[in-house]
């Protein structure tokens, strides 16, 4: 648990028995818990896990909205609102904490929204880097959640657009998964604060501004089974083009995934993948000491 301004945020920790080589901080996307990076239908697919063995402190907070806060914040936080309670919360862990060589971010669909505002703030210079997934720039036309129609998931706790059901969008083919996944008891699931599901329409709008005050190194990853984003070359040559005061900017694809990296059998590529760039930007740091002087 920890404090975050007047709220109380929750979450799962995992840290090594040596000093971290640095703290990975982990935001779950929309519908989810932080539960996400702690999988439990099969070991190799908890990000705690294998960033505890391989030397980092690894911190999944329940986002704002989510987990303890949500009596408090039955309606969620705007994005905007989310970073700065994140901030916070970061502030109360480091006070107590030792956090290594520094900061790094990993997040998924709502939560890379929501780490890529932590990044723009004034503040996010001072992060080591970010890996994100499940979130590009523009939505495909049949789902884009500012022209489609929604409807109620099967579980009532996620919003489906189109005719597609809610596994087939979320989730993908069902072999990208251990046997268990979808177990009710072992899906990390939470209903989407309100303030989420209508903000959720604006962030084609919304990231080119955003985009351009990101200035730590970036790594983007997208599922082979990714159905909600334009994804194409072009697309995400665009994208890019967009964060143009980072200094690293990284598209790749991860082979035999859905939406839900995390969740599936990719889970263990995509963690190192991600803590291979996490020890690149610690490097980058140790190289450019001037940067955060500057």
């Amino acid at each position: 648990m920890l404090r975050a301004g007047g709220i109380e945020l929750s979450g799962l920790l995992a840290e090594p028995q040596t000093a971290p080589r640095a703290l990975v901080l982990a935001l779950h996307g929309g519908g989810m818990t932080a539960g996400y990076f702690h999988g439990r239908a099969h070991p190799d697919l908890s990000l705690l896990r294998l960033g505890c063995c391989l030397g980092f402190s690894v911190l999944a907070l329940d986002r704002p909205g989510y987990g303890r806060s949500r009596s408090a914040l039955p309606s969620g936080q705007s994005l905007q609102e989310q970073a700065v309670t994140v901030l916070s919360a970061l502030d109360s862990f480091t006070a107590t904490h030792d956090s290594g060589g520094g900061i790094f971010l990993v997040a998924h669909s709502y939560g890379l929204k929501l780490a890529l505002h932590v990044a723009a703030h004034p503040r996010g210079r001072a992060l080591l880097g970010l890996d994100g997934s499940g979130a590009v720039y523009r939505y495909q036309p049949e789902l884009d959640p500012g022209t489609a129609q929604p409807g109620a998931s099967a579980d009532g706790s996620l919003t489906a657009y189109a005719s597609r059901s809610p596994r087939e969008l979320f989730w993908g083919p069902g072999w990208l998964y251990p046997p268990g996944t979808f177990a009710p008891d072992r899906r990390p699931l939470a209903p989407v604060p309100a303030i989420e599901s209508a903000e959720a329409a604006r962030w084609p709008q919304l990231l080119p501004a955003l985009a351009a005050k990101v200035s730590v190194p970036y790594q983007l990853t997208i599922a082979e089974h990714e159905p909600w984003w334009q994804a194409t070359d072009t697309a995400l040559a665009e994208y890019r083009a967009l964060f143009t005061a980072a200094p690293a900017v990284i598209t790749r694809r991860q082979p035999a995934a859905g939406h839900n990296i995390s969740l599936g059998w990719a889970a263990r590529s995509y963690h190192l993948n991600a803590l291979a760039f996490a020890e690149e930007c610690l490097l980058r740091r140790r190289q450019e000491p001037s940067r955060l002087a500057s």
